[in-house]
């Protein structure tokens, strides 16, 4: 019987992308419509308290996607470089051991998440006056967790498996429920930030519950009953190489937390208050996470087209790959800051509209944060090439670099000497010394395989 030849060896790369990278990056952004749909009715129907509360939590939110992306991203990894190696019994084991960690993860987030709330709250920057809402809220959607990792854990798994389709019709459910509930929770039952984390709540279990049944049509590996206790050796190597994409996200989710306290300390002192520049702050954040959401979908959508033929050798294409993925996501990255720089006012109006102080606050921290916004998508998408190859210590250093290195120390530093716009001012900087840094690293592993003759094949 002649072997099936897997289209990720074979196929042109520029449709190879945008089969998996469209429905990828829709499936990312319909996921971050939860926490926009939540801002925007929560914006008109509590007031700007509701979404400084709301800001609160979405940095647990944050934590929550990083854990899953661990997972997710950490199997799907592995499944490709093992079937590009030809080795499905350890593709097998991998997508079993996935399944138990992630239930697992799940249960261990909401529980965590309700007993600690009080301190979450705290910690995560709420003022005063939010303190009651967040508290709430976080409590509420606390009981969504173990859908909300189930999620992207799985479409990161699904995208592997070749049907990155079906996971984007999972989410598209899951958020037109949202949505649907949202205003009615809000409005007519006048259940304020509750209402709204029931709505998203609901939407995610009816996705999650959408994505568990993929589990059963699974094409290119298939669940071991035998392997779904989790063996060391396995597990270490999916966190391993998950472990970049939970990086990303925990630094993201610190520098949420950081600019949160840094809102509220030097907002105080500034002539929006605190309450508006953790609100802009937390709105700016989820309208990025879109954006964000279209250099994910590319970077992780090239991650099993690289992991695959690395596996089976084939260098010319990976490169080809890693060329035309940095090319998409820097032209995203420039389209992504012109919005921010001509219509800063405008998206901040479809949460708040009757406040110019509030909207004068948006309009002057869209134009500081996202200043280098135009050079963004590199170190993705760079990211991920690493990730798919098998080395997550390049992968790890890029990430590590912009929030650990760069971005967080940075804020404070610059907080502490201009106030709010020194915390701003910090991101552009970040991003640039974050381009040079992703320059740096690719040019130096394509010169490594060009010493070792490894480009003339394939």
């Amino acid at each position: 019987m002649q072997e099936t030849v897997n289209p990720l060896e074979t196929a042109p790369i520029p449709r190879l992308i945008a089969r998996y990278s469209i429905p990828t990056a829709l499936t990312l952004m319909v996921n971050s419509l939860y926490n926009i749909v939540d801002q925007i009715f929560v914006g008109q129907g509590v007031g700007i308290t509701g979404m400084a509360a709301t800001n609160v939590a979405f940095p647990l939110v944050v934590l929550v996607n990083a854990i899953a992306l661990m997972l997710g991203d950490g199997c799907a990894a592995n499944i490709s470089l093992c079937l590009g190696r030809k080795q499905q019994r350890e593709a097998d084991d991998t997508i079993s051991h996935s399944v138990t960690l992630m239930i697992v993860g799940g249960i261990i987030c909401a529980l965590g998440s309700f007993l600690f709330a009080p301190q979450i709250a705290v910690l995560f920057g709420s003022t005063d006056t939010a303190y009651a809402e967040a508290l709430s809220y976080i409590r509420t959607i606390a009981w969504g967790f173990p859908f909300q990792l189930i999620c992207p854990a799985l479409t990161a798994i699904i995208r592997a498996d070749g049907c990155p389709q079906y996971s984007m019709k999972c989410m598209i459910v899951g958020a037109v429920i949202n949505l649907i509930l949202d205003p009615i929770f809000i409005f007519p039952l006048e259940m304020g930030v509750v209402g709204a984390g029931i709505a998203t709540v609901i939407g995610q279990v009816a996705a999650g519950c959408l994505c568990l049944l993929y589990l059963r049509r699974l094409k290119t590996v298939r669940i071991c009953r035998s392997a779904l206790r989790p063996t060391r050796a396995l597990t270490s190597k999916i966190l391993a190489l998950g472990f970049p994409s939970m990086l990303t996200q925990l630094l993201t989710m610190l520098v949420q937390v950081t600019l949160n306290n840094l809102m509220r300390t030097y907002g105080a002192l500034s002539v929006y208050g605190s309450d508006i520049a953790l609100s802009v702050y937390g709105m700016m954040m989820k309208v990025y996470q879109i954006a964000h959401s279209m250099f994910v979908g590319v970077s992780s959508a090239v991650q099993p087209i690289n992991g695959y033929n690395f596996g089976a050798k084939h260098f010319q294409r990976v490169r080809q790959t890693y060329r035309m993925a940095a090319m998409i996501a820097l032209g995203i990255s420039v389209l992504w800051f012109l919005v921010f720089l001509a219509l800063p006012r405008q998206i901040a109006t479809l949460f708040v509209r009757d406040n110019p102080l509030y909207l004068d606050c948006a309009q002057h921290c869209f134009h500081l944060y996202m200043m280098a916004f135009f050079l963004y998508g590199l170190h993705l998408t760079t990211a991920s090439f690493f990730q798919g190859i098998g080395k997550p210590v390049k992968a790890l250093a890029i990430p590590l670099a912009r929030q650990g290195f760069f971005l967080i120390p940075l804020a404070i530093l610059l907080a502490g000497q201009l106030g709010l716009d020194g915390a701003l001012l910090a991101a552009p900087i970040a991003d640039v010394l974050t381009f040079l840094l992703c320059l740096l690293l690719a040019r130096r592993e394509f010169s490594s395989w060009q010493q070792q003759g490894w480009l003339s094949q394939g």
